[in-house]
């Protein structure tokens, strides 16, 4: 999933933030808010498939936790991205120990992945703006032409 058009623009990020979720989420992009289009068969398919799939190898060991559609904060944006990936010691934890609701950095990989409905700059956008922030590895996933688009920091 990604932002399709623009809905509004000179809102600041605490004014966003208040807002209630809604679905498809939107995001906060630079003071502009951009809905994402609704998932559909095969890129929920593949997003489901996946985040199992990073979660299987990561997870017994502590070493990374993929999340779906988990809302990220940082730098002025205000994210959902299909799948974000944090190393173990990056999760957000309460006192208890438990994961926080609300994660206020960028995650350490990005995966989105791409809809026909769905604007490419935008999505690519999201993806180096993590980049630029922390992010370690984005990728845009192409289910029309089976491709993985790689992007890493500089």
């Amino acid at each position: 999933m990604l932002i399709t058009d623009k809905l509004a623009t000179s809102i600041s990020l605490d004014n966003f933030l208040g807002q209630p979720e809604t679905k498809p989420a939107i995001e906060y992009i630079a003071g502009d808010i951009h809905q994402k289009v609704m998932p559909q068969g095969e890129h929920s398919r593949i997003q489901t498939r996946l985040s199992a799939s990073i979660n299987n190898a990561t997870e017994p060991n502590k070493l990374a936790l993929a999340f779906t559609e988990l809302r990220c904060t940082f730098d002025n944006y205000s994210i959902v991205t299909d799948i974000s990936v944090f190393a173990w010691s990056n999760i957000p934890r309460t006192a208890e120990g438990k994961i926080e609701n609300l994660f206020h950095l960028p995650p350490d990989w990005i995966i989105e992945i791409l809809s026909p409905e769905q604007r490419l700059g935008l999505l690519v956008k999201k993806i180096t703006h993590g980049l630029n922030h922390g992010t370690q590895l984005g990728w845009l996933i192409s289910p029309e032409d089976q491709s993985v688009l790689i992007f890493r920091p500089q």
